[in-house]
């Protein structure tokens, strides 16, 4: 990359971390369309991805955690299927074709959540089914760990919709979950041999920067609408990108 687009590429990877930390999240999903944007080979995706997934997340985790929002009743079904699915994930390998198309598919899933976030508590808190959260936590685990995210961003609008959680609750269950899924995951991809880019350590130092940041943020309700529009419409064009072409 030229210095120029460098430049871009930190900017972008900042604000991303920084937005992502500010909702419980990693940012992998992020990442990847970043990493899309400036023409990443798909090998050296995943596992850069949840590398910097797991420093965001745990950023995030202690944070919400230090505030009392994280629920172990509520996390612990979910992880334990999740896990074990994202490590058989992380040891997939799809085509470079397919895995664009499914990433493509999934970072619409993120660009509509930071248009339109679930900022409200349920009216009414519903108990957590075990064995829905058992299957619903294998799902998202093996889907993250074969595209190299930590499925945060899946997690936490599920867990909201289902009523078995608040903003709060779900952002720090979510992170918590996304750091033992990307663990996982990248075991697994790192059993049948991955490629890392000879930037990770600056891009782990950035995504660091921006998670301490974005964590502050959330804690202190920072106005971030603008950000999060801004970061929708990248994650709709390098979804449109992987899709199209």
């Amino acid at each position: 990359m030229t210095p120029e687009i460098n430049l871009l590429f930190s900017f972008l990877l900042l604000l991303v971390a920084f937005l992502y930390a500010s909702v419980g999240h990693g940012g992998a999903s992020g990442y990847l369309a970043l990493m899309a944007l400036f023409g990443f080979a798909p090998e050296v995706m995943r596992p850069t991805a949840l590398v910097l997934n797991i420093f965001v997340a745990s950023i995030s985790f202690f944070s919400y955690y230090k505030g009392g929002h994280f629920s172990w009743k509520t996390f612990w079904p979910l992880a334990l299927a999740a896990v074990p699915a994202a490590y058989l994930g992380g040891l997939m390998a799809a085509p470079d074709s397919l895995y664009k198309q499914i990433l493509g598919a999934v970072l619409l899933l993120p660009a509509i959540r930071f248009l339109l976030p679930l900022e409200t508590t349920p009216v009414q808190a519903r108990k957590l089914q075990i064995p829905g959260a058992l299957l619903m936590g294998a799902g998202i685990g093996a889907l993250s760990g074969m595209i190299g995210i930590g499925g945060g961003i899946i997690l936490s609008p599920l867990l909201i919709l289902l009523g078995w959680a608040n903003v709060k609750q779900a952002a720090a269950v979510s992170a918590l979950f996304i750091v033992v899924n990307s663990v996982a995951g990248l075991i697994g991809q790192l059993q049948r041999g991955v490629h890392f880019s000879g930037e990770m350590a600056l891009m782990v130092f950035i995504a660091i920067i921006g998670g301490l940041a974005g964590s502050w943020a959330g804690a202190f309700k920072f106005p971030q609408k603008a950000l999060k529009i801004s970061l929708a419409v990248v994650l709709l064009i390098a979804a449109l990108k992987l899709l199209f072409t």
